[in-house]
C-alpha cells in the first residue's frame, strides 16, 4: 500500500468519475466504495437496501429541516421514531458508515456528500472530475448507453440532483473549485490520466506535509 490518503470524489454525471475512483483504487491497491456503500449501511443498520438506494444522493423533500450533523438521535435505526424525514435519516446512517469505513484506513469514496462527511478527519483528500457536455454526452451514449436524444438531459438532471443533494446536507458548494483539493477535467486527461494525476498529487501532498512517503 503506497498512501494512507482517503480520496473523495465528486463529479458531473458522465465525467467518468466513478471509472477514475475505481482505477485509482485499483492503482493503489485500497478499498473502494460507491453503491457498495448502500449495501453496507443497509447492513450497520439492518434496514432494506431498497430504501437506501430510492434515496441515494437525494436530497429530503422538506424544506422544514436544516441538518446539523450528530444533532438528530436515532433509535436503533428504527425509522419513525423521530420527526426527522426519512432521508434525512438515512443520511445520517450512511454518514456513519462513511466514518467508520475511513477511519479503517486509506480507501476511495465516490460523491455521497463524503468530503463534508470528513472534513475533521485527518489525510483526506476531496477530488471533482468533471468534463465538457459534450464529452459527457458522448460518454453517456457511448458508456452508459443511454439514448443519444435523452443523454444531455440526463446528464443536466443528474448533475441537478447532485447539487441539490450536497448544497441540502452541506455548508458548501458542489462543483465550485475552493469545496475541493484537486479538480480534473477527464475530457482532457481520460480515465487513466487522472487517476495517475492524483496519485501524484497525493505523492506531491505527503511530502509537502513532511510525512513519509
Amino acid at each position: 500500500m503506497s498512501t494512507e490518503t482517503v480520496f473523495t470524489i465528486g463529479r458531473q454525471f458522465g465525467s467518468g468519475g466513478r471509472k477514475v475512483g475505481k482505477t485509482l483504487a485499483e492503482k493503489l491497491g485500497i478499498p473502494f466504495y460507491d453503491k457498495e456503500l448502500i449495501a453496507i449501511s443497509a447492513r450497520d443498520s439492518g434496514l432494506s437496501e431498497e430504501l437506501f438506494a430510492n434515496a441515494d444522493e437525494k436530497a429530503t423533500s422538506s424544506i422544514f429541516y436544516s441538518l446539523v450533523m450528530g444533532n438528530y438521535p436515532m433509535a436503533s435505526g428504527a425509522l419513525g421514531v423521530t420527526e426527522m424525514p426519512l432521508n434525512d435519516q438515512l443520511f445520517l446512517i450512511q454518514s456513519k458508515t462513511i466514518k467508520r469505513l475511513a477511519s479503517l484506513g486509506p480507501c476511495v469514496i465516490v460523491g455521497r456528500c463524503a468530503d463534508y462527511i470528513l472534513r475533521e478527519q485527518e489525510n483526506v483528500t476531496n477530488i471533482f472530475i468533471h468534463a465538457k457536455l459534450a464529452d459527457r454526452v458522448k460518454r453517456a451514449i457511448d458508456v452508459y448507453g443511454i439514448a443519444a436524444g435523452k443523454a444531455e438531459d440526463v446528464c443536466l438532471k443528474t448533475d441537478k440532483q447532485r447539487a441539490n443533494f450536497y448544497n441540502y446536507y452541506s455548508d458548501r458548494k458542489w462543483g465550485m473549485c475552493r469545496t475541493y483539493d484537486l479538480s480534473l477535467d477527464s475530457g482532457m486527461l481520460g480515465i487513466e490520466g487522472c487517476a495517475d494525476l492524483i496519485i501524484h498529487f497525493d505523492k506531491l501532498s505527503t511530502a509537502h506535509k513532511g510525512l513519509p512517503i
